[in-house]
């Protein structure tokens, strides 16, 4: 499953469009988490227990989101956004959102892309997770050497 958070896939064509697809999950917020959070906004830095608080309802959202998109027959995800939300004093809510669609690879012409033409080919490398294939690997440009020797002028 292809999820981009862009409005069109350069390289692919649409095919189909399967309609609007969500995934929600709403979250306690930990006691001892919000004291330490408390305790550390008045010092400064990152509340780590919230980030990966966040991190996970994202997670868990776009995983959701996914698999509604799966249920209707989609292999991408068009457009994802995230919208979220507290819901009293204790509970926050996240949302995950975007158009489940049908696409496949453009092989020809001016819209194909070494990507599409690889994902097309069966090419996409393994070590991608199967959602992301990966554009064909391009050999890294090599820095040029030392200049010349320039010899030195003379002292007077």
């Amino acid at each position: 499953m292809l999820v981009v958070t862009m409005i069109d896939v350069p390289g692919y064509r649409v095919t189909a469009v399967l309609g609007e697809v969500m995934g929600v999950t709403v979250r306690s917020r930990n006691v001892f988490s919000q004291m330490g959070a408390g305790f550390k906004s008045i010092a400064g830095g990152e509340l780590k227990g919230m980030t990966e608080n966040l991190y996970q309802s994202r997670m868990e959202a776009t995983n959701r989101m996914v698999e509604e998109a799966r249920q209707r027959g989609a292999n991408a995800v068009i457009a994802l956004r995230y919208d979220g939300g507290s819901i009293g004093n204790t509970w926050s809510e996240l949302c995950a959102y975007g158009t489940a669609a049908i696409i496949e690879p453009i092989t020809e012409g001016p819209e194909a892309t070494g990507q599409s033409m690889q994902h097309a080919a069966g090419g996409a490398s393994q070590a991608a997770p199967p959602s992301m294939p990966q554009p064909a690997p391009q050999a890294m440009p090599q820095p040029p050497g030392p200049p010349p020797a320039q010899p030195s002028p003379p002292l007077y």
